[in-house]
């Protein structure tokens, strides 16, 4: 769990309860979290697409944290897709699909801060199923967005509706 670190949480925001931390106490720049719960990503038709006990959150301020998986996590074919976008924190990030859809990203060469999740993969939860120690995860809302929304994780959430202007 990530442990509050005395950022000034707004007041709209829920508090935690036990075993919950509030996305409005991550920190920015997002913190990188080591996380040893099972987590496994299988395409909507129920193939498995990847499976880890070894995966890094990323934790930033107002957003689910995004979980990002080894390459030896990946057991099926991702195809690389054209295009990019660059991200303030992390640099340019990779867009990759399976069977045509493109549900996966990744940072090759990230800031030296992010060294830790070089290659590795993070998937929308809204366009595959993404498990975590079995139980199905939340998709953040918003087409740009991949959070992922487990219980522990209380919001409200970048992505939301009248949200824009976070």
């Amino acid at each position: 769990m990530w442990k509050y670190q005395g950022n000034t949480r707004p007041d709209f925001a829920l508090s935690p309860g036990p075993n919950q931390e509030s996305v409005w106490d991550y920190p920015r720049p997002p913190a990188l979290m080591s996380d040893q719960r099972s987590v496994e990503v299988r395409s909507k038709d129920g193939i498995l697409i990847a499976r880890s006990n070894g995966s890094i959150r990323v934790l930033e301020t107002a957003s689910p944290p995004t979980f990002y998986l080894a390459p030896e996590a990946i057991l099926e074919p991702l195809t690389m897709l054209e295009g990019s976008s660059f991200c303030e924190w992390k640099g340019r990030a990779s867009y990759f699909a399976y069977q045509n859809v493109r549900l996966a990203w990744r940072y090759d060469n990230p800031s030296e801060r992010f060294a830790r999740i070089d290659g590795w993969y993070s998937f929308y939860a809204s366009l595959a199923d993404c498990f975590v120690d079995g139980e199905k995860v939340q998709a953040q809302q918003g087409d740009f967005y991949g959070g992922w929304i487990t219980p522990e994780v209380v919001g409200p959430f970048k992505g939301d509706p009248g949200t824009l202007g976070w």
